[in-house]
């Protein structure tokens, strides 16, 4: 594994950088994620997350499946994270990401940055496929991840129920474009 460098870039509203997330980030991103479990549909959980439940999720986020934070002036803007694909050992050049941004910092850049440094750590642990799958028809979303290099490779219907109604899932793929040799 190769030493993370923590990356800064300028922003809309001053200078942002990313790093890895530490224990101490557990409550910004619960924060976030807690906003979105009980607001949003870009998660199908429907329970907030507890404190205690964060910090065993982010010391299980180590090695190839980090999580990263997003920060300015050292409050926590967003988060972002690689998760495994499949547990079967064929799909082990596969991840999924998660993108998190705290609702007062949408659409200035957090989660263009996050996803930029995702990619890196993807590629630099040696994963092929990166897939994002999206839910709600989130626009800001897909074009983030088009931004990206992702495409649409499948629509989920249906798959999941929240606030009343039944969402779709878009699937998005993202191939390295260092090629593995078999």
């Amino acid at each position: 594994m190769n030493a993370y460098e923590p990356q800064a870039r300028s922003s809309t509203f001053g200078r942002m950088h990313t790093r890895l997330a530490d224990i101490n980030d557990a409550l910004p991103i619960v924060d976030i994620y807690n906003h979105e479990i009980e607001t949003g549909v870009a998660t199908f959980d429907l329970v907030a997350r507890t404190l205690d439940e964060q910090r065993l999720w982010l010391r299980e986020r180590s090695g190839v499946y980090p999580c990263i934070v997003a920060e300015n002036k050292a409050k926590i803007l967003g988060w972002a994270c690689l998760s495994a694909y499949k547990p079967r050992a064929a799909y082990a050049t596969s991840v999924e990401n998660s993108v998190y941004v705290h609702p007062d910092h949408q659409g200035k850049g957090v989660g263009n940055l996050l996803l930029s440094e995702l990619i890196v750590l993807a590629n630099e642990h040696g994963f092929h496929s990166i897939f994002a799958r999206i839910t709600g028809n989130n626009e800001a979303s897909i074009e983030l991840h088009s931004k990206h290099g992702f495409q649409v490779v499948g629509v989920e219907r249906q798959v999941g129920r929240k606030f009343g109604r039944w969402l779709d899932v878009t699937v998005m793929q993202r191939l390295s474009t260092e090629q593995l040799s078999c």
